[in-house]
């Protein structure tokens, strides 16, 4: 069976311009858990109050799907999602010379996941370790950060195409290679910036992984995620594979999505229209 977990509600609202009110999150939070999805990942935190709040507002909704956070390797971060009600944990840990930079090293990575997860431990926390670009991390780094996950407890390992870069060869290749080394159950998050997001998905799926993120409609951070409703479209007409959502209400969200999406857009277009037309009549003054 093929898990979604759905990230419209964190990794979508990182689309430009975009800004889910807390009623609007609650609203995507119902629709999602009756559609049927696995999991929905809820926010990040540590972004600040209007987003614990929603995200305390989502975990007391008592929805039947898992719900989880996204958090940093920073104790703190664990801390933010404790305090929001959530004990279903996914910890990220960048692992290529671009994302680490001079925060991070080999070493520095290693300690702070071991430190975030036996805290999340220790306070009763289911954990999923999400690998930050890790289609361009050194391979055996990707190795040891997916062997000490799956030795800590951590329930998967994602490996995340943050910049979109792989072709569908490469992510068969990858996961393919992952998974004939571990016992820990794999996710695959794909980014679009080369327009690959939903096709990696289904390669993903070939690979043998079977939980996948989603978002709902075309919002996503930088070029946006595999589309829910092209990936279900796909597996059902192509392979026959059902995810057993009702397509009824995916299609409902997706426009709901869609109009808070293009509504964004069309605010910011018209400051900006509001502003040139300022700046040129300061101009002619």
């Amino acid at each position: 069976m093929i898990k979604i977990v759905d990230t419209t509600l964190r990794d979508g609202e990182q689309a430009q311009g975009v800004a889910f009110s807390i009623l609007e999150k609650i609203n995507i939070a119902r629709m999602l858990n009756k559609m049927g999805v696995y999991q929905i990942e809820a926010g990040f935190p540590a972004l600040g109050e209007a987003e614990q709040v929603a995200i305390a507002e989502i975990a007391r909704l008592g929805l039947t799907c898992r719900v989880s956070t996204w958090n940093r390797l920073l104790l703190g971060d664990l801390r933010a999602s404790l305090q929001c009600g959530i004990k279903d944990l996914h910890i990220v840990a960048p692992l290529s010379e671009n994302f680490m930079q001079d925060n991070y090293d080999y070493n520095k990575v290693m300690d702070y996941l071991k430190r975030a997860l036996r805290y999340a431990d220790d306070h009763g926390c289911r954990v999923t370790v999400g690998a930050e670009d890790a289609s361009r991390a050194d391979s055996s780094f990707l190795m040891d950060t997916a062997l000490l996950a799956q030795e800590m407890g951590a329930e998967r390992f994602r490996f995340c195409d943050t910049l979109g870069v792989l072709d569908s060869g490469a992510t068969f290749q990858r996961l393919s290679s992952l998974k004939e080394s571990l016992s820990i159950d794999l996710e695959y998050h794909g980014h679009n910036n080369s327009g690959m997001a939903t096709a990696n998905t289904l390669v993903a799926i070939k690979a043998g992984i079977h939980c996948v993120d989603t978002t709902v409609g075309e919002p996503g951070m930088r070029a946006g995620n595999a589309s829910l409703s092209e990936l279900a479209a796909a597996l059902e007409e192509n392979d026959g594979v059902d995810l057993f959502l009702r397509r009824d209400l995916l299609t409902q969200l997706d426009d709901y999505v869609d109009n808070i999406t293009k509504s964004a857009i069309r605010r910011k277009r018209m400051t900006l229209t509001t502003r040139r037309l300022f700046h040129h009549a300061r101009k002619a003054q």
